[in-house]
């Protein structure tokens, strides 16, 4: 595979600039040359104005898909980038399974029209496997100004050599309303809550509204199964990668502590009536038709922007073993055959500048940094709180990456828990169903591949 200098950024940034400092699609040179006067040969330098092609980067992103992030990413990230440099940036919103299979495409007719993607980590291991992207070692081992947090190294680097630079980063939070606080468990704390207490807390909120107000994805193949999991985690499952059983599983013993708790809002009819339709807790914690959640940190960083007064925010919350979160990254990888790597670069190196890090993190919702130098830049808005917050949560935290590329279909593995869900969580009496959970474990073990 192809190393990616940093020669490449410094002789691409002096053509860059030039062409920043001048109108569209032209620039001004001076040249050298040899002109007749009066029957003499003479050397003159002059100045001229001359065409050149633009530089266009395509960069390929399943993140930041809701309208205000990319809106944010596109004009207060990348507008000033391409001030910067006179690159412009195509920003394209892509699947996951659909920008694997537009590489997959490229790859086979030998027509590269990608220059970078920005992927979930979950899914890098599927372009490292194929050997698609360059090594950005010369690059990053050059930086002497930051340093990437090494959590997601494990799928970022592979064999010593990297090919991902994160550049965000996730975890799960809690997030309740605060006329929730009137029925907290005695004894309970925010930033210290157990499973325990919060089924406890659910299911008191029921019983004193005559209205469950629990909110999770109800519709399937969504998020239930990082939000269930950051439960089983805290009991003590271990993460992808270990030995079994680990994330995801369903019927280990750690796993049937984690659903106790759940089927016991379910039980006490905790969940907000219409949990079957929710696609994301956001519009209805803002509209206050849920009051209590353990969710991604980004949705919940909008919910308390929107209303600092009225919610209250704590980590994920604790199990027999620890805090528990599924812990994801986006991160950055340049395709090996892209006719624009030093372009790429330019913008590998902007994207994360410690303050760059900071303003794009907090401008789409509250994901976290994954650059250590960003966190001095932290202030005290409603959106810093969420960042802290959320670092708390990947310091403390038994966490796991989303092995996705395991597994024949991520969907089918998501469904499972989908459907323990509706047979047991939601429509049970608040006992544990061993068969239907060993039933649905054989099935995930069916889907490795």
């Amino acid at each position: 595979m192809k190393k990616f200098s940093v020669l490449m950024i410094i002789a691409l940034l002096g053509a860059a600039l030039l062409t920043a400092c001048a109108p569209a699609e032209t620039v001004t040179v001076i040249e050298t040359v040899i002109v007749e006067k009066e029957g003499e040969t003479i050397i003159e330098t002059v100045e001229k104005e001359v065409e050149v092609p633009s530089k266009t980067l395509v960069l390929d992103s399943e993140m930041f898909s809701p309208p205000a992030e990319q809106i944010f990413f596109i004009d207060e990230i990348l507008k000033p980038f391409e001030e910067e440099t006179g690159i412009t940036v195509t920003f394209q919103i892509v699947k996951g399974e659909d920008m694997f299979d537009r590489l997959t495409a490229q790859q086979a007719t030998g027509h590269v029209t990608t220059d970078m993607i920005l992927a979930f980590n979950g899914r890098f291991a599927w372009y490292t496997d194929e050997g698609w992207m360059g090594s950005l070692d010369e690059t990053v081992n050059t930086w002497d100004d930051r340093s990437i947090l090494p959590a997601f190294d494990g799928q970022a680097v592979v064999d010593g050599t990297r090919y991902f630079v994160p550049i965000s980063a996730d975890v799960y939070l809690t997030i309740a309303n605060n006329k929730a606080l009137d029925y907290l468990p005695v004894g309970a704390d925010m930033d210290n809550l157990t499973y325990e207490q919060y089924a406890d807390w659910a299911v008191a909120i029921a019983a004193g509204e005559n209205e469950g107000k629990v909110c999770m994805t109800g519709i399937p193949m969504k998020m239930w199964i990082y939000q269930f999991s950051s439960s089983a985690l805290a009991y003590g499952l271990p993460g992808a990668g270990n030995p079994e059983p680990a994330f995801p599983n369903l019927n280990a013993p750690q796993t049937v502590k984690a659903w106790e708790q759940w089927a016991k809002i379910g039980a006490g009819d905790g969940f907000m009536p219409t949990i079957l339709s929710v696609d994301n807790c956001v519009d209805f914690l803002m509209r206050e038709e849920a009051w209590l959640s353990v969710t991604h940190n980004a949705r919940v960083g909008q919910v308390y922007a929107s209303n600092e007064t009225q919610f209250t925010v704590g980590p994920a919350p604790m199990g027999d073993t620890a805090i528990g979160s599924i812990a994801g990254a986006h991160g950055l990888g340049i395709v090996e055959d892209s006719a624009n790597v030093e372009a790429a670069l330019l913008l590998l190196e902007y994207l994360t500048r410690p303050e760059i890090q900071l303003k794009m993190n907090k401008g789409t919702g509250g994901f976290l940094p994954v650059v250590a130098e960003a966190l001095d830049y932290l202030g005290d808005d409603p959106t810093d709180e969420i960042i802290r917050k959320a670092l708390i949560v990947l310091d403390n935290a038994n966490g796991s990456f989303l092995p996705v590329s395991d597994f024949q279909d991520w969907g089918a593995v998501k469904q499972l828990f989908d459907d323990v869900f509706s047979e047991m969580v939601l429509n049970g009496d608040g006992t544990i169903d061993q068969a239907l959970l060993d039933a649905k474990q054989v099935a995930l073990e069916a889907l490795r591949k």
